[in-house]
C-alpha cells in the first residue's frame, strides 16, 4: 500500500509540474528538476497530504498555510538561483518552500529560513530531516523582519508573508548585486516587489504583480494581534 502511494504521488507530481512548465510558471530546468523532485506531500497535514499536488494553499495550523506550487515556482524563478548561493527565506512553515530552494542551490549553498512560531519551526526540521535536506537549510525561530546578520550578507532574500513595507534590515544584509523579493501591501492584498541592490545605497524595485499572503509578524512588520 505504501509503495503504491508513493509512485500515485510522484505521478501526480510529475502531472502538476509539466501543467506549470505549460503555463509558464516554472522556466528553467533547476526550478523543475527541483519541483520534481521535493515531495509536497512530506511537507502537509496528514489529512490533507492527498491534495498536495492540488494547485492551491493549505492550512498547517496557526493560521499559516504552504504557498501553492505555482508561488512557489514564481519566486524560485524570479529569484534566479543558482548552485552555491547563500540563501535568507522569511517564514518556514513547514519548509516545503526552503526544501525546493535547497535542492537548487545544493550543498554547496545553504538556506537559513526564520521562523516565529515554535510548533511550525519544530516541525519544518522534522520535516526537512525526514527528507533529506536538514545539511542544506537550517531553521532558525525568531523575528523574521530583523533578518539573520550571523550569516549575511545573502544573495537572495525572500519573503513567504506580507510585510506593510520591506524591512530595512533585509535590504541591509542583502549583498550588492543581490536580490530580495517579498509581498508588501495591505492585510488582504499585496504586490510581489523585487529588490536589487546596485550599490550600498542604491536599491531597485520592480513589481512583479499582484498576490495574496499572510501577514509578516514583527518588528519592522505587522503588529502581533
Amino acid at each position: 500500500m505504501r509503495i503504491f502511494k508513493v509512485v500515485h504521488m510522484k505521478a501526480e507530481r510529475e502531472n502538476l509540474v509539466e501543467r506549470l512548465f505549460n503555463q509558464g510558471y516554472i522556466r528553467t530546468k533547476n526550478v523543475k528538476k527541483a519541483m520534481l523532485k521535493i515531495p509536497r506531500e512530506e511537507f502537509m497535514p496528514p489529512e490533507n497530504n492527498s491534495y498536495a499536488y492540488i494547485d492551491r494553499p493549505f492550512s498547517i495550523g496557526k493560521g499559516q498555510t504552504i504557498s501553492a506550487p505555482h508561488m512557489v515556482a514564481i519566486i524560485a524563478e524570479k529569484l534566479e538561483l543558482q548552485e552555491g548561493m547563500n540563501i535568507l527565506e522569511i517564514g518556514t512553515g513547514w519548509g516545503y518552500n526552503a526544501a525546493v530552494v535547497g535542492e537548487i542551490v545544493g550543498k554547496k549553498g545553504h538556506v537559513y529560513t526564520i521562523e516565529r512560531i515554535t510548533a511550525l519551526a519544530e516541525k519544518a526540521r522534522d520535516n526537512l530531516k525526514k527528507t533529506g535536506y536538514s545539511d542544506v537549510v537550517t531553521v532558525i525561530e525568531g523575528d523574521g523582519t530583523t533578518g539573520y546578520p550571523d550569516k549575511a550578507p545573502y544573495d537572495r532574500i525572500y519573503g513567504t508573508a506580507s510585510a506593510p513595507k520591506i524591512p530595512e534590515p533585509l535590504k541591509e544584509q542583502l549583498k550588492i548585486g543581490g536580490k530580495l523579493i517579498i509581498p508588501m501591501g495591505s492585510d488582504y492584498f499585496q504586490e510581489l516587489v523585487s529588490v536589487q541592490r546596485i550599490a550600498n545605497d542604491d536599491y531597485q524595485t520592480i513589481n512583479l504583480g499582484g498576490v495574496v499572503f499572510v501577514p509578516m509578524i514583527g518588528r519592522h512588520g505587522w503588529p502581533e494581534d
